[in-house]
């Protein structure tokens, strides 16, 4: 089975692991902070915070712009759940603005069109969080210009996107948001077995973030409200989570970081070989805005309907009968049955549903070899041939 993705483990990597297996530190010790450091600096942020995913980072981002009940968080039906999950476990609302169909990120014009009507309504969000579909930015500067003059905070989900740029810049220099949120599980750019990152320019956002991965609590003298008893002493001041990292999956996460631009590096080349190979065929090719160079986590392609019947479908079968694990990249977040019990219905976000009918995941993962990447395309061309 060729799969949709797949981690990549060099020995150094494991030996990276079996020394922290062998020191004195398992959970959170100095190599957390350590990791911390490495994708700050990589990412030109000044800050920092790893947990232990990015479902966690999601969480404590809200928790730390002070999303509550009765608050309003928007992000994109095209996404994994924790998107907007997050909001939830918060006790605020969720909803959604519809995606671009050509880059499959959140609409600019779609947004606009929603803020001038909550607006209108006294309903605007507290939070906004763009997702970066597939490792391309959203139209940051563009979000940014609408939200800012309305007090909205930003919260970029760059689970997809470490390694990718926007603007020149690397994702996650927050220029145009508040934080920003990486994930390290296996499938992703980097893994560290599971983990996430929130990074920001910040010190308040992220010392709050901090407080709340770790049980709400601090041994910062400087932030007791009651007198020390002693060098033991620690205080609860909020009601915070364990969502700490450790130091065996922050050894990985480093590890993993020296080979990061290697592994953008070869996704950006596989996707180039796609979009070459694929030319000519009846589907739609991902797009890449001009602003945005994709880190590529994954290479989505649309397969229209024929005559009624889903291609899409079909494909999807034919590919896995003959070993070749392609994935479908969201089921729309609102479609699902505890979302439809809450009262999202279909229909609500089209564009989103339309994409949804015709995405297919091509696999793209670093190891992907020549004779792999033909047998794929081969199939491809076979299916869509017999159409």
């Amino acid at each position: 089975m060729i799969p949709y993705s797949r981690q990549h483990i060099s020995q150094k990597d494991i030996d990276s692991v079996v020394e922290v297996l062998r020191s004195n530190f398992l959970t959170q010790g100095p190599l957390v902070p350590r990791f911390e450091a490495a994708v700050a600096n990589f990412v030109g942020a000044y800050f920092a915070v790893a947990s232990n995913s990015a479902t966690s980072s999601l969480h404590v981002a809200c928790l730390a712009l002070g999303v509550g009940r009765e608050d309003i968080v928007w992000t994109v039906p095209n996404t994994f759940v924790a998107s907007a999950n997050c909001a939830l476990y918060c006790g605020a609302k969720i909803d959604f603005v519809d995606i671009d169909p050509r880059t499959f990120n959140l609409s600019v014009p779609a947004l606009e069109k929603k803020l001038q009507e909550a607006k209108q309504d006294g309903k605007l969000p507290k939070v906004i969080i763009p997702v970066h579909f597939a490792g391309q930015s959203c139209e940051m500067e563009r979000i940014y210009n609408l939200c800012n003059p309305l007090g909205i905070r930003i919260i970029e989900d760059a689970s997809h996107a470490i390694g990718g740029t926007y603007k020149g810049l690397p994702v996650g220099s927050c220029q145009y948001s508040d934080i920003t949120i990486f994930s390290f599980h296996p499938v992703k750019i980097i893994t560290s077995g599971e983990g996430g990152m929130a990074v920001t320019n910040d010190r308040a956002l992220a010392e709050s973030m901090r407080l709340f991965r770790c049980h709400g609590i601090t041994k910062d003298a400087n932030s007791f409200i009651g007198d020390s008893d002693g060098g033991w002493y620690f205080e609860q001041i909020e009601l915070g989570y364990n969502y700490r990292m450790t130091d065996i999956l922050a050894a990985l996460g480093l590890s993993q970081m020296e080979k990061l631009a290697e592994f953008v590096g070869r996704r950006q080349a596989i996707a180039m070989q796609y979009t070459e190979a694929l030319k000519g065929l009846p589907v739609v090719l991902p797009e890449q805005h001009h602003d945005s160079n994709s880190s590529y986590h994954l290479y989505v392609i649309r397969v229209p309907s024929v005559e009624g019947r889903s291609l899409r479908n079909r494909l999807y079968e034919a590919m896995h009968k003959n070993g070749i694990g392609v994935n479908v990249h969201y089921i729309p977040v609102h479609l699902h049955p505890f979302y439809q019990r809450i009262g999202f219905k279909k229909g609500q976000f089209p564009v989103c549903e339309d994409y949804y009918d015709e995405a297919l995941s091509l696999p793209i993962f670093p190891e992907l070899n020549s004779d792999q990447f033909k047998v794929i395309v081969e199939n491809v061309r076979q299916v869509l041939d017999l159409n």
